[in-house]
């Protein structure tokens, strides 16, 4: 009998004409990894939210959900809380007390759990975690990868029996997310939880999954083994081949040595990169540029939240150049966001300057930094304060000269250039992560500033869609603007940027072009660069592994 058997499940929101969910089935037993992932938008995260009755969304709903057997809605809360875990994208959505042991506890003293038990449990899951060091801490003081961890092992402290995440690894920097799910094979294997899991990082999901569903439009395009998905995508010519693992787009779009069972890690990468021989290609190298002009330049910046508080900014130097992208890599914590929204005005500095075109800003009211700059954050709902996307746009519209036909036509425009045509006149809140995100990313575009601020514009966003983001960027760069972005995605920076930083402790520890930014570092770099590295160092993304070992004619 499979622990949980979902037949025939169509799921649609309110005022919508196309359902969410168009008669999904499928069936996950007793030690399955399975993972999910398909389009932004395409109906993951509203597949998840119905598989726990109190998360369901509001909408109309066909079809059955089982779990051990019985109809979902004849399952008690008790015993759906206990046995049926469920991990947010969001960690700081599902934090509920202030201190990380009470945390720990939380949920077993809600279902009533006597108080050796509870212990126990506690110690055990601190222990399995690694919680021990922080163990006392106040949750606020903790990074956005210890906060996840922190859900899973409150999580993990009722020992369900199955385990629901939705994109946990969204917001956490390369290490962190790695751990992360290392951490999520390890439960898979050593306890035997089984675990479905919504995610877009799929270079260190895959290795440990055994099996993969693909969505698309609500259904279920696709469902395999990991290491037969890629030929299935390949032979569909489906675009989310983009989304897998770089040995596993390698393969298959270079269309050489194609191996029966296809790699995926970078160790079977390598490998097969060995056996393709000598490339005869070359990598395109980028123009320097010349005449370089300086947009943003840090003088000797220092920043602290509160006046006894540590400083997340420590004697910040450093200049952006005009008509740049610049991006902006690190670990939670290290003070990335921060920077992003000193250049922004939202802060100012304690200590130092920020010049923006030779100009110091020292206050967010002045008209420079409110014209030339803007600013992206990592919460795209907090951008929306209408009831309709189309309505929001239009705010970011409001303070210009424009005639009411010119304002529409820049809005559909935009609309199209970040794919929510659709998706206007839907309320914000009732759109996807990654909906949300190109919502907000076209209201910021609409702003027309000099200089913008990307704050994670890709997070939520499958391959497909990277590109098409990167299209858009690289348009506007050759306008003239200045790009900085904060992203943990190491692949897009290295594929669009002109120049990289590596962001720790408060500071800039490293920055360079991407080729040689990448070729220094061992973990903050590229999984093409580290299947390639010991033929040529220079690699930083698949593309460069197609120009290397061009596809052979006929």
């Amino acid at each position: 009998m499979a622990l949980l058997d979902i037949k025939d499940l169509t799921f649609t929101y309110p005022g919508r004409q196309q359902p969410a969910l168009k008669s999904v089935s499928f069936s996950l037993s007793e030690g399955d990894f399975v993972v999910l992932c398909g389009e932004s938008g395409c109906g993951k995260s509203t597949l998840l939210r119905n598989l726990k009755t109190v998360l369901r969304p509001f909408g109309k709903a066909d079809g059955t959900v089982y779990y051990k057997g019985v109809p979902l809605d004849d399952v008690s809360q008790r015993e759906q809380a206990e046995e049926i875990g469920y991990v947010l994208q969001n960690p700081e959505n599902q934090i509920v007390t202030d201190k990380v042991w009470h945390e720990l506890a939380f949920g077993l003293e809600n279902l009533g759990v006597d108080r050796d038990t509870m212990r126990l449990r506690v110690a055990e899951m601190a222990s399995f975690f690694g919680i021990q060091e922080w163990f006392h801490k106040d949750v606020s003081q903790l990074s956005g990868g210890q906060k996840q961890m922190l859900n899973l092992a409150a999580i993990m402290a009722m020992q369900p029996k199955v385990l629901i995440l939705d994109e946990p690894t969204s917001q956490l920097n390369p290490i962190a997310a790695s751990d992360f799910l290392n951490t999520l094979a390890k439960i898979n294997r050593d306890l035997g939880t089984t675990i479905l899991l919504s995610e877009h990082r799929m270079e260190d999901v895959l290795p440990n999954a055994t099996g993969v569903m693909v969505m698309e439009k609500g259904e279920i395009a696709a469902s395999a083994d990991p290491r037969y998905i890629g030929r299935i995508l390949y032979e569909r010519k489906d675009p989310m081949l983009l989304a897998m693992p770089a040995a596993m787009q390698s393969v298959y779009r270079l269309e050489r040595n194609i191996p029966e069972i296809c790699p995926l890690t970078v160790g079977e990468g390598k490998k097969w990169i060995s056996s393709l021989g000598t490339p005869a290609g070359s990598i395109k190298e980028k123009e320097n540029e010349k005449d370089l002009i300086t947009a943003i330049e840090f003088k000797d910046v220092w920043f602290r939240y509160s006046k006894n508080g540590e400083d997340v900014i420590r004697d910040l130097n450093g200049k952006i150049y005009k008509g740049e992208i610049f991006s902006i890599i690190g670990s939670n914590g290290a003070g990335k966001s921060t920077c992003a929204s000193l250049i922004a005005g939202i802060n100012r500095p304690y200590r130092g300057k920020i010049k923006l075109f030779d100009k110091v800003g020292n206050t967010f009211k002045e008209s420079l930094m409110e014209g030339a700059v803007s600013l992206l954050i990592q919460n795209p709902q907090s951008f929306f304060l209408k009831d309709t996307v189309r309505e929001d746009l239009k705010e970011a519209l409001r303070d210009r000269d424009l005639s009411k036909e010119e304002k529409d036509s820049k809005i559909e425009e935009m609309a199209r250039k970040t794919f929510i045509t659709e998706l206007l006149d839907h309320h914000p809140y009732d759109l996807s992560g990654g909906e949300q995100q190109r919502a907000a990313l076209a209201k910021v575009l609409l702003k027309d500033s000099e200089i913008l601020v990307l704050d994670e514009p890709v997070k939520g966003m499958d391959g497909f869609l990277k590109q098409k983001m990167a299209d858009i960027l690289l348009a506007l760069k050759k306008e003239g603007r200045t790009i900085i972005l904060v992203s943990h995605d190491l692949e897009f920076c290295a594929g669009i940027s002109d120049r990289c930083a590596l962001f720790f402790d408060g500071n800039i520890a490293s920055v360079n072009e991407p080729r040689s930014f990448f070729a220094e570092n061992s973990f903050y770099t590229t999984s093409a660069n580290r299947m390639t590295r010991h033929i040529n160092k220079r690699v930083v993304t698949v593309e460069d592994i197609l120009d290397l070992w061009k596809k052979e004619e006929g």
